[in-house]
């Protein structure tokens, strides 16, 4: 099975590799473009603080309360843009950004997911979000928050620390290292979701949930951590291809009523938080 190790080559002042997944599934390290989706995105380009650009694809209604959607490990693929598109029909709708923190690569196995994961700049994903919650705030959305599942989840609860301007977090099986980001100085509310089943050790096991809440707790703003019996890791991928990606991977729980209670958990959250 899968399970995290801290990487002892990361440097010790801010970790470019916070972790490393282990993973007997595949050998091949090739990384393929980003395919394009036929769901309505609109691609844009935005700029950081320091003049860097980067894509991202927006899908919603202009003036809507803005969420940031951050990646798993894959890349900006089919289920990131699935879970975008649910998200900006949600209750009264919400207008849902992916950045691509990859720069348009996208990892078809698990080799190539570790690949590109090992590789990602986290000081600049993390300047990626702040530009993406600003130029949502400059672009209709009167509010913003910031969503993320896996390695998103994990840049999600950076973000309500390091990101200013957040107004809401919503984090999926997924927890920043210490030296990333501390939840405990979290500024901005944050709900976090995890399955009960989940092997990911110190990312997204129950323990990592647990010692999350101790820290939010610690922080002193509103939060709530859900975890979900019988559930493992990624259970919110629910299309078809995502199904069988888990089940390759040795991920085969279905739950669909707990995918509903937490999109319900997520919706009511980034309402309350998010609305004018």
């Amino acid at each position: 099975m899968l399970r995290f190790i801290t990487s002892s080559s990361a440097p010790k002042f801010f970790p470019t590799k916070p972790f490393h997944i282990i993973s007997p599934f595949s050998s091949r390290l090739s990384v393929r473009s980003m395919a394009d989706s036929a769901a309505p995105f609109s691609k844009i380009q935005i700029q950081r603080d320091d003049n860097t650009t980067f894509d991202a694809y927006v899908v919603g209604k202009h003036d809507a309360p803005g969420i940031v959607v951050l990646q798993e490990w894959w890349g900006v693929d089919f289920e990131i843009k699935n879970h975008a598109a649910m998200i900006s029909q949600l209750g009264r709708g919400f207008k849902a950004l992916i950045p691509d923190l990859y720069r348009g690569k996208v990892g078809l196995d698990v080799a190539e997911a570790q690949h590109l994961f090992d590789g990602l700049d986290w000081p600049g994903a993390v300047k990626d979000i702040h530009a993406s919650v600003d130029w949502l705030k400059a672009n209709g959305s009167k509010k913003a928050g910031v969503t993320g599942f896996c390695m998103g989840g994990a840049l999600a609860i950076a973000s309500s620390v390091l990101v200013p301007h957040v107004d809401a977090v919503v984090a999926f099986y997924g927890v920043p290292s210490s030296e990333l980001a501390d939840p405990a100085q979290a500024k901005a509310p944050v709900q976090a979701h995890f399955g009960e089943l989940d092997n990911f050790v110190g990312f997204s096991d129950v323990t990592a949930a647990k010692a999350l809440k101790e820290k939010l707790k610690a922080s002193g703003i509103p939060h709530e951590v859900h975890i979900y019996p019988g559930n493992s890791h990624a259970f919110m991928n629910r299309s078809t291809e995502g199904i069988n990606r888990r089940k390759n991977m040795g991920l085969p729980d279905e739950d669909e009523a707990s995918v509903q209670l937490a999109w319900s958990r997520f919706q009511s959250w980034m309402t309350q938080y998010l609305s004018s």
